[in-house]
């Protein structure tokens, strides 16, 4: 299992540094998805699949299908359809396919090789019950500032975002009119 553990945390550096040195947004989400599948194999191997199933989820389905419609919604101009089908060119989707079928065949090595005993060098399963006892247990004041934190994001983000309304005078709106 160490050997599964160091090839999804090598796949998950190098799609992280890739995220960060793409120049086009839309290659950088595709690495990003692949780096975040890969912390869910790790989280998966090290015994959470509750945390790797919720990774894959919220993280890697929802977030990034979110981001990658924004992105895709904002990239408007003149030559957006040149740029659109550049993004969907067989080059761009070769490594984050290639890092992706890694990891599948970890997960599928995984799920072979698991026996449901909880011996030496076997997996060990940790339930909801477990996460969900833990998370509102000894941490519960964290995870209420993080759900403080991130209420104040979304407040922010509204009022950073909502479009100011201009009043004009009756005789200057006529004048701009």
């Amino acid at each position: 299992m160490t050997i599964i553990f160091y090839i999804a945390s090598l796949v998950a550096l190098f799609s992280t540094v890739m995220v960060v040195t793409r120049k086009n947004a839309v290659h950088a989400l595709l690495y990003l998805i692949v780096s975040l599948l890969a912390v869910s194999v790790i989280f998966f191997i090290s015994g959470a699949p509750f945390v790797a199933a919720l990774e894959v989820i919220v993280y890697a389905g929802a977030i990034m299908v979110l981001f990658i419609f924004a992105i895709m919604m904002l990239n408007l101009g003149k030559d957006s359809t040149e740029r659109e089908s550049q993004l969907m060119s067989f080059g761009a989707w070769i490594i984050p396919a290639v890092l992706c079928l890694i990891l599948l065949c970890e997960l599928i090595y995984v799920f072979y090789s698991y026996k449901g005993t909880s011996g030496s060098g076997s997996l060990q399963v940790i339930d909801a019950a477990q996460v969900s006892g833990s998370l509102f247990g000894g941490y519960v004041l964290a995870v209420e500032l993080t759900g403080m934190l991130l209420m104040s994001g979304i407040v922010g983000a509204y009022h950073i975002g909502k479009e100011k309304k201009r009043e004009y005078h009756r005789y200057l709106q006529q004048a701009n009119d």
